[in-house]
């Protein structure tokens, strides 16, 4: 909901509205087998006719985050049913070129799937930033602007959403941050970034969507309290094809 506050600018922050799934991440003591769950971390589902996602040098990728779209609110904007996986190198420095992510039918996710993972190193997890497996939990909402986001351009009586958010008493700072201010792990929405939104800088992905977001909390840090995305082009995104995605991450 908008807060009466900013009614004066209602009208404006509905012609941003953008469908967001919040995603609750519940940290797990232990990691469990792998299963088509929706998780953060842990092992995925792979049917025996796909092989495990490797970078160029042949090394296995981290699976950073797998979504079972059955799972989800139904949307207009991604499948009904099969899953979403989304893995990175294991050690991130600026290697994000060799993300992936993989779409599986639900034809696909009803196959038998792998269970032997003991090719997997025995640092697979050493540095990744996302501690231990979570287990997931969706929720639909709407979200009105991301002042991060360069796609949010809202005028504020002639200022940016930064500099009005300044004129703000402390009292209504709080709920202008949590309405605008694109934080949280969600699939859609608005993104939040440390640094800068990269597509500012790049005609060409200019318009890309978020496809998901994770945030830091308790189990989970990207660098120095850092946030991760991956973004798709619309038109990828409305032909399912998620291949496209690319991984992009910042922090302080």
């Amino acid at each position: 909901m908008i807060p009466e506050f900013l009614a004066p600018f209602a009208e404006q922050l509905q012609r941003y509205a953008l469908p967001s799934i919040k995603i609750k991440a519940t940290p797990l003591r232990t990691t469990g087998p792998a299963s088509a769950a929706s998780k953060f971390g842990g092992l995925p589902y792979l049917p025996l006719s796909l092989s495990y996602p490797r970078d160029g040098n042949g090394k296995p990728l981290l699976l950073l985050a797998q979504i079972n779209l059955a799972e989800l609110p139904a949307t207009d904007w991604l499948p009904a049913a099969g899953l979403l996986q989304f893995y990175v190198p294991t050690h991130l420095g600026c290697e994000t070129d060799e993300s992936r992510v993989l779409y599986l039918s639900a034809a696909q996710a009803g196959k038998e799937m792998q269970s032997d993972f003991s090719f997997l190193p025995a640092d697979h997890y050493e540095d990744s930033p996302v501690y231990c497996e979570h287990s997931l939990t969706f929720e639909l909402t709407t979200e009105y602007g991301g002042t991060e986001d360069a796609r949010f351009e809202a005028d504020f009586n002639g200022l940016s959403a930064h500099d009005y958010e300044e004129t703000l008493p402390e009292s209504q700072k709080p709920e202008f941050g949590k309405l605008l201010g694109g934080e949280g792990h969600k699939l859609g929405g608005y993104a939040m970034f440390t640094q800068s939104d990269p597509r500012a800088y790049n005609s060409g992905t200019a318009n890309d969507v978020q496809l998901l977001q994770i945030d830091i909390d308790e189990q989970i840090m990207f660098g120095d309290s850092g946030v991760a995305h991956f973004f798709i082009n619309a038109q990828a995104l409305q032909n399912g094809e998620f291949g496209e995605a690319y991984f992009y991450w910042d922090c302080c």
